[in-house]
Order: C-alpha cells, then structure tokens, then sequence
C-alpha cells in the first residue's frame, strides 16, 4: 500500500515550534514584531516606509525586515526612513518561516529595538498559514484590488488582527465599493479593526503607528474566530505531549504510514539570500531551510 507523508503539516509543526522560540526571543528583547501580509501591489512597501520614518521622528526604536523572490529595491527604498533594515531574498520561496527569520535576526538587530516591521513576501497564500512569532499580524488590500479580496482569500484575511486599506485617495477614482469590502471583512474575521492609509497624503499614517504602539504597549489584539477554531483543534489533537501530533497507520502494520503535526518533519527546502541594506557584503545563500 502507498505510504502517505502529511509534509506539509510536519513543516507548518515545526514552523510553529519555531515561532514560538522566536516570539520568546523578540519578548526577552522587548521588541514585538508586526508581520504585513498582502498581494504584490498593494503599496505595502510605500506605507512601511512612512511608518519606518514617522516611527524614527517619534524616537521610537524601529527596524524592518522585507522579503522577496528578487531585487533590493524595497529595502532601499525603506533604508531612507532611517531605520535598519534587512532585506531576505527568498530566491523562489512564496513565504517566510520562523526559523528562516531568526537566524538573519540574531547579531543584527539593533540593541533596544521596539519595533520591528516584517514585509512578507508579496502573497496573501502561502504566508498566511506562517506564524513568524509576531504580536501582532496585519493584512492590506489597496482599493485597486476589488472588494471581494477579503472572501477570497479568508485565511489570510480571517487570521488578521488588523485590517488596512491601502491608496485610499484614489478609490473614488476606481471606483472601490467600501461597503462590500467591510462586509466581506466582516464575514471572514468578525469584530477585526479596519484602518484605511494612504501613503501618499498621509492618511491614516498616524493612526495605524499608533495602533502598533498600544500592541507594544501590551494592549490585547483582536483574536480572530478563525484562530480560536485552530487553537480548539490543536487541543482536541493533543496526545499529552504538547505537540499535538498523531500517526495513522495506513496498512495495519504499526509502521505508521501517514503523521502529520509532530514539528519533526523534513524541512520545506526554504532557501534564501539575506543581505543588510545598503552596504553590506551578501550572507550566503541558505539551502534546505537550515542554517549555513
């Protein structure tokens, strides 16, 4: 009989054990680390910047990290708010995991940061099933990319503790049904905050680095149905080992031909370039999602 290997579930488990060593790493820092999940096009990159730079005015100890398959242009971009930026380049990788970001956070990131953005890879797929260990997690949509985007992507949507719209200073001009928007909002994350931007007139700026401070400052996030439903599952599955792992044995043999959730599992094959910007000589490529 065939055996059958859940990979992916062995590698969002151990994702997960490395997101919770990560978050326990940023805490005994004092930093929370903000993940942003959006399409490519959003203007994410825009908008982080005018955080990155109001955050540096503020006096606030602010870094980012930004993914990408190619190109450095968005930590160059970022680079000119101020603030410390690392770029990852994912060489091909949809998503950041946890372990990929520690590794190119430890010697680093600058002593005192407060704040640290991550810019994920330009994806609303595949990195919403990520943990990377942060505080809080924020899902953008521009008011180019329809109303229908929250319904159409509801993980990452209904995994959001924030909500923003992005390049509101032109939705009149294409026409963005807000309404809709905030039903499907509504629909696939119940009760989430909804914060509309626009990094070119400087709209809702303030009010979304302000919303990131109260998290820092340890104000409760919205906790999302969709995470209390995984969290229920995650409990109903748990063999008194923490792990929430299981085997089923698909022959009768007691070999145990499919398990999946036991954090064990091969490694997603994540392979990556991290470069600091600007400036600084290449690290070298990672392979096999592990450390060099």
């Amino acid at each position: 009989m065939c055996r059958t290997v859940d990979l992916h579930q062995a590698v969002l488990a151990r994702n997960d054990e490395n997101a919770l060593a990560l978050r326990g790493y940023l805490g005994d820092r004092g930093t929370v680390a903000v993940n942003l999940l959006s399409s490519p096009g959003s203007g994410k990159t825009a908008l982080l910047e005018q955080l990155l730079a109001r955050a540096v005015a503020a006096g606030v100890p602010a870094a980012a990290v930004t993914a990408d398959l190619a190109t450095e242009n968005d930590a160059t971009r970022l680079a000119r708010s101020g603030a410390p930026v690392r770029q990852i380049l994912t060489d091909g990788l949809c998503h950041l995991e946890a372990g990929m970001l520690r590794r190119r956070l430890e010697g680093w990131m600058p002593e005192g940061t407060r704040l640290l953005f991550v810019e994920n890879v330009g994806n609303l797929v595949c990195p919403a099933s990520y943990d990377l260990g942060e505080t809080l997690r924020i899902a953008l949509a521009s008011v180019t990319e329809g109303e229908d985007k929250p319904v159409k992507y509801p993980t990452a949507f209904g995994l959001a503790q924030l909500v923003v719209i992005t390049k509101t200073d032109i939705a009149d001009a294409v026409g963005f049904d807000r309404e809709a928007f905030l039903r499907g909002v509504e629909q696939v994350n119940p009760g989430v905050p909804v914060l509309e931007t626009s990094a070119r007139t400087g709209e809702g700026v303030d009010a979304l680095l302000a919303h990131v401070l109260r998290a820092a400052d340890g104000e409760e996030a919205h906790v999302p149905v969709l995470a209390r439903e995984h969290e229920r599952y995650l409990d109903s599955h748990d063999h008194g080992d923490g792990t929430g792992s299981h085997v089923h044995d698909g022959d009768g043999d007691g070999d145990g031909d499919h398990y999946h959730g036991d954090g064990r599992g091969p490694s997603s094959g994540g392979r990556g370039r991290h470069d600091d910007v600007p400036g600084a000589a290449p690290v070298p490529a990672e392979t096999g999602g592990n450390a060099p």
